[in-house]
């Protein structure tokens, strides 16, 4: 009885992920569910002044409590150590009240991953704030995320699904009140397909949806207006409308906010946003500016992937079909290579990545043969970097990752 006991210890030992400091908390939560194997995360924060876990990252620990069934969560006095001990992806009708502290794209940026996995289909209402600096804001997780999840949704049962992916906003909420509420719904399915992103493609459209709420609506019409004055220049198919709440619908504090989106011939989405601050608002003018900017340095970048969304589309590689899933993505992120390290330890899924302008090298080989002078060749091999950054093929082969839908 001792050996067994002893024995089935160390096999639970084995199966912990660990990791330490407080980035990517979120992502490793989420990957302990799809793996299905507790995870231990020490070193968050011992150093600073307040120590431990905040408040908003407690809240979406409660979050993931009420999604999922069975899962069991343990902090330690100090809040430097969390252990989750993962249940089953329940889904359901739950309802949220977000931490005011951060946006409530900080909570919906990962239930989009979880929700078509649930064993019941997920009716997920979350209240906060809607729109916050340095979070996904609810435009942006509509118009780009969930078509980024479609990509890897199968084509023969979206259209036989029980309802449609969608995300409704009824309330918009300014920091630091809130008062903002959001109505998401994901179908459930058997499994994912497998991607074959390859051909970023052509931009053929921008559009933007320019928002404020307890504030002159003139707002957003100069939002609009300024982001028009940059964007016009480079195409003629360019839509910004604004999306003005009023009343009860508007929240409880002033605030104004941009979402730009530019589609490809492909469907390749980038998109950029910007929002008022709290304290120093500044002009619409200058936030219309900044975002517009913004996007044309995300198209610049290339790529078949938003590059906000390269962490989620890892993801959803390694959780597709055991085929291999191949998609061109500009330069990674920060959060991506973690991301990629993490899937490693976590699902044992490995990327390989590649140089998708397999031309590029020979371009530069010609211009030197010619016998120009070095420096002349050293400023166009610059140039054209500048012009055409570099593409990566990223691909790996997934683990068929099924969920928890009931069969029959």
């Amino acid at each position: 009885m001792a050996a067994s006991g002893s024995s089935s210890a160390s096999a639970e030992k084995s199966r912990l992920l660990r990791f330490t400091g407080h980035r990517n908390f979120r992502q490793r939560l989420i990957l302990a569910l799809v793996s299905q194997r507790p995870v231990r995360i020490d070193g968050i924060r011992p150093d600073s002044s307040s120590p431990g876990i905040r408040d908003f990252e407690a809240n979406f620990l409660r979050l993931l409590e009420k999604v999922t069934n069975g899962s069991h969560v343990e902090i330690s006095y100090t809040g430097t150590s969390v252990l989750l001990k993962p249940g089953i992806i329940a889904g359901g009708k739950v309802v949220h009240d977000c931490s005011l502290t951060r946006g409530i794209g900080y909570w919906l940026e990962w239930m989009v991953v979880l929700a078509p996995f649930a064993k019941k289909e997920l009716h997920l209402t979350l209240k906060g704030v809607t729109n916050m600096e340095g979070d996904l804001g609810v435009d942006t997780i509509r118009t780009v995320t969930l078509p980024h999840l479609s990509l890897f949704l199968p084509l023969d049962s979206v259209s036989t699904l029980a309802s449609s992916l969608e995300l409704r906003i009824a309330k918009r909420g300014s920091a630091p009140g809130g008062g903002g509420e959001v109505h998401f719904r994901c179908p459930i399915i058997k499994n994912l397909s497998t991607i074959n992103f390859t051909a970023p493609g052509r931009i053929k459209k921008i559009r933007g949806i320019a928002t404020s709420t307890r504030v002159s609506p003139q707002m957003a019409n100069r939002l609009i207006d300024a982001a028009r004055g940059v964007l016009g220049r480079y195409i003629p198919d360019l839509y910004l409308f604004a999306d003005v709440y009023r009343g009860e619908d508007s929240g409880k504090s002033p605030g104004f906010a941009i979402t730009l989106l530019a589609t490809s011939t492909t469907g390749a989405i980038y998109s950029a946003e910007a929002v008022s601050k709290t304290q120093d608002p500044g002009l619409p003018e200058d936030l219309a500016q900044d975002a517009a900017r913004m996007l044309l340095t995300e198209i610049a970048g290339r790529g078949c992937i938003d590059r906000s969304h390269q962490p989620m589309a890892l993801l959803l590689m390694a959780l597709s079909p055991q085929d291999v899933a191949r998609c061109t993505m500009a330069h990674p992120t920060a959060n991506a290579i973690q991301m990629m390290r993490d899937l490693k330890h976590a699902l044992g899924v490995s990327f390989k990545i590649a140089n998708a302008d397999a031309s590029a090298p020979d371009a530069t080989n010609d211009a030197e043969s010619e016998g120009s002078d070095s420096d002349d060749n050293d400023q166009d091999t610059m140039l054209k970097t500048l012009k055409k950054p570099a593409q990566f093929a990223v691909s790996c082969v997934g683990i068929n990752f099924a969920g928890f839908r009931k069969v029959g």
